[in-house]
């Protein structure tokens, strides 16, 4: 099995098998700060009566820019909210504490009734890959919160109070701007909510420092293949990088706009990041919502089960245009 990145890499030495292909390189690298290039939308001003103009926020936010979910792409960067606590610190420091408790092992996987934590390296399909990816990971599902919870590691011995907590708060603001962008779509305020949010997996991402970041990638270009994903991430430590004029989401038949993403690395500094998937069930059908649909705005995109979705997202390797174009109609 794998080891992880973190029980061998001493800094001298940078492995061929991590090196990316030219096209593929981030290259040189500029600091640029998220905060500076996304909205800055307070989800505290829906719950204090100024929905509308919250709506608005987000949807503009959505047509304009666009991260982090596939089917409905957006990022919210989270002012004066629950989801916002130095919980959102502690769990980054409890999940790498976890870690590295776990440095010198190898690939741990434990896998009860079709759910797993896992803890492990590069992607899912290390020995499938052409190159492998700087990352090491611990994934494990957060819904139902009281099921999952048995499954998660002991160790930190706060690990699971701690994320719990946050699943719950996390999960709670999904559903949230879930509704919001419903109502912001001129969907009944449900509709997003309850057809999207059946499963919620928390992916902890530990980047370690390497030899040349030029020449590596923590996570290649992609788009995600949920609904709505809630990132938090350490704010000293610069790596996530933001593309802007992707492709439509499938649920506003175009209307809302996707933006992919890549997670490069630093040679003086690990990073870790919390990432909260929120998708649908494998068996839930995907499609355009038919308010959406009229003759000036034709359907773009055929029905489909998500799990299918998945299974093309992984063959294609992510490429969003490729991706789409399997379930695009044709004119």
């Amino acid at each position: 099995m794998e080891k992880l990145i973190s029980s061998w890499y001493n800094g001298q030495t940078l492995p061929e098998s991590y090196i990316f292909p030219p096209d593929a390189r981030p290259g040189n690298l500029t600091t640029a700060h998220l905060r500076d290039n996304v909205p800055l939308i307070d989800l505290g001003g829906a719950e204090g009566g100024d929905q509308t103009y919250i709506n608005q926020k987000i949807l503009k936010a959505s047509q304009n820019l666009g991260f982090l979910g596939h089917f409905l792409r957006l990022q919210i960067l989270f002012l004066d909210h629950r989801a916002t606590t130095a919980s959102d610190f502690q769990l980054l420091c409890y999940a790498s504490s976890f870690a590295c408790l776990q440095k010198t092992r190898q690939t741990s996987t434990l896998t009860t009734r079709k759910k797993s934590c896992r803890l492990s390296t590069s992607s899912g399909y290390f020995d499938l890959e052409d190159v492998h990816l700087w990352r090491d990971y611990l994934r494990h599902p957060c819904h139902p919160l009281e099921e999952c919870m048995q499954q998660w590691p002991q160790q930190p011995s706060r690990y699971r109070d701690l994320v719990g907590t946050c699943s719950a708060q996390v999960r709670k603001a999904d559903m949230k701007v879930l509704e919001l962008i419903s109502e912001g779509l001129g969907l009944r305020t449900a509709y997003v909510r309850d057809e999207l949010c059946h499963n919620v997996t928390l992916s902890v991402n530990h980047y370690p420092p390497c030899l040349d970041p030029s020449l590596t990638l923590g996570v290649p270009k992609h788009c995600d293949p949920n609904s709505i994903t809630i990132l938090l991430q350490e704010d000293h430590v610069n790596g996530l990088q933001v593309f802007k004029d992707g492709d439509g989401s499938i649920i506003s038949n175009g209307k809302l706009k996707s933006a992919e993403h890549q997670a490069v690395t630093s040679s003086s500094h690990s990073r870790t990041s919390a990432a909260f998937f929120v998708a649908p069930s494998d068996d839930c059908i995907v499609e355009p919502a038919g308010a959406l649909i009229s003759a000036s705005n034709p359907q773009l995109y055929k029905p489909f089960q998500h799990k299918e979705f998945f299974i093309n997202y992984v063959l294609k390797q992510g490429k969003t245009e490729v991706l789409l174009e399997t379930f695009t109609l044709q004119a």
